[in-house]
């Protein structure tokens, strides 16, 4: 009898033919998840070392505002046109040689990988002891070398290009990443490709206002009216002229628990640093529904009781002993940490500094601000209106030039002159430390080819007006002063 009319061998034979069909299926599925599963995660790179998750980890940027990596990467190489020279370094990126993002750049695989921005590319930047020596990369202080309306502008351009398509784009990315697996490269040609010019198209659309600004420079941002234009979609053309600009100096973050209950921002419109920070956040690319809170907690958790770095260099300490009592009468009240009036609002009319960034954040801005973050715990509420600018701390004020909110005095000592006599134009970007008058190095121009950016305070959004207290001081009491202020 053979095994076809065989009526006990039958179900063996289907059996062994099931168990075929479910070991394809199993391969199949097996194949599958193996190319998809990094595609469907949401995983990004974490680093164990806080000073390291603060440069490079994720705070939430990347789902949604943030580039493929790939792309991002080719951008500079296929557009180097766009850039004022090689690479994203040539706009004041800091790059570590042994990491593969700049700092200020986190990464995220979401269906693939993603940058995104978090909150070192506005709070580090670099110091030099002189022209010759190495850039040190200090944390927390200002990005005083960043120009990130450069970014923003190199973005909105290369995005309206013509040039940016997947026929040009795919070599490029597969000569430098050593070749995508053919889902990536499917998913780069129909999705990642187009929608990521489609976002900068939009981007370019929405800050336009941008192009028609002074430029910020290195160190500056204009913090709220960008949010306007992204976050609330006003339309920026039709806002009066005196709140289209709101260019202000990136701030120092240390040493945040005495901050707490201050009024923040330099227009102290809110004293919570917990809401700030998730402001800040959203400046990134961070949406309500993709903030990455345990990250964030991270950061905060750090920087409660960071102290800020100390003067590096030697301090006259005969001078400074004669500059402590006359910080006491002249600055303290408004500047130390417990001063009668440290962390309050000073009226525009009495302050006299330049008014621009004030009046950027307006009633209609806060009616919206308090609407993010709606049906969380952690919404909005205490964005106010004022109607001047805050009383800072100055710890660690040695490394936080240019002076004033707006970045528009180059030093401390030229703060301490009457308006008329402080530079009426500088030079920012240049990270060499002034040890005399305290700040950064101002009059360079050029040095090895790089064009550093001059500041014009007659400008809109740039005087270096108001603030004189102390300017009456004898010369020789202004130099102590800033002998002593090295020690904060």
């Amino acid at each position: 009898m053979t095994e076809q009319t065989n009526p006990i061998l039958l179900p063996t034979s289907i059996k062994r033919v099931f168990q075929r069909i479910l070991v394809v299926i199993v391969g199949v599925v097996a194949v599958a998840v193996f190319f998809l599963w990094p595609v469907l995660s949401n995983s990004p790179v974490d680093y164990a070392d806080i000073e390291n998750h603060f440069k490079y980890g994720s705070i939430g940027s990347e789902p949604i505002n943030g580039i493929p990596y790939w792309i991002w990467k080719v951008l500079p190489e296929l557009f180097p046109d766009k850039l004022p020279g090689k690479g994203y370094t040539s706009l004041g990126f800091i790059k570590e040689s042994d990491k593969g993002l700049p700092i200020g750049f986190s990464q995220r695989r979401v269906f693939i990988n993603r940058v995104g921005l978090n909150c070192a590319v506005c709070h580090t930047g670099t110091l030099r002891d002189n022209p010759n020596s190495e850039h040190q990369v200090i944390t927390t202080m200002p990005a005083n070398v960043l120009n990130l309306q450069g970014y923003i502008k190199f973005l909105s351009a290369v995005g309206v290009d013509e040039r940016f398509t997947a026929n040009r784009m795919l070599p490029e990315i597969e000569k430098i990443s050593g070749g995508l697996n053919p889902i990536e490269k499917l998913l780069y040609r129909f999705i990642a490709i187009p929608q990521t010019r489609d976002a900068l198209i939009n981007q370019a659309y929405r800050l336009k206002f941008v192009e028609e600004q002074p430029d910020w420079g290195p160190g500056r941002v204009d913090t709220f009216n960008p949010y306007k234009a992204i976050q609330f979609h006003f339309p920026m053309e039709k806002l009066r002229q005196d709140e289209l600009i709101g260019t202000s100096d990136f701030p120092s973050v240390w040493n945040q628990k005495p901050r707490e209950g201050l009024q923040l921002h330099w227009d102290g419109n809110n004293t919570s640093v917990d809401e700030r920070n998730k402001s800040a956040a959203l400046g990134t690319g961070v949406t309500p529904t993709t903030i990455d809170l345990p990250r964030i907690a991270r950061i905060a958790d750090w920087l409660w009781e960071l102290p800020p770095p100390k003067y590096p260099y030697e301090v006259n300490e005969t001078l400074a002993d004669k500059g402590k009592p006359l910080f006491a009468s002249n600055c303290a009240s408004c500047h130390a940490f417990g001063g009668a009036y440290t962390g309050k609002v000073v009226p525009i009319q009495e302050i006299g500094t330049d008014p621009h960034r004030l009046d950027s954040f307006t009633y209609e801005t806060i009616s919206n601000q308090n609407t993010l973050y709606a049906g969380y715990p952690w919404r909005f509420k205490n964005f106010r209106k004022t109607n001047g600018y805050a009383n800072m701390p100055l710890d660690g004020v040695w490394l936080r030039g240019p002076y004033l909110h707006n970045g528009s005095v180059p030093t401390l000592r030229d703060l301490l002159e009457k308006p008329e006599n402080r530079p009426k134009e500088f030079y920012r970007g240049y990270d060499v430390i002034d040890r005399e008058r305290v700040g950064f190095v101002s009059d360079v121009a050029e040095e090895n080819g790089k064009q550093y950016f001059k500041l014009d305070t007659k400008l809109d959004g740039n005087s270096n007006s108001g603030h004189l207290y102390g300017v009456d001081l004898s010369p020789e009491e202004k130099d102590a002063i800033v002998e002593y202020m090295k020690k904060l």
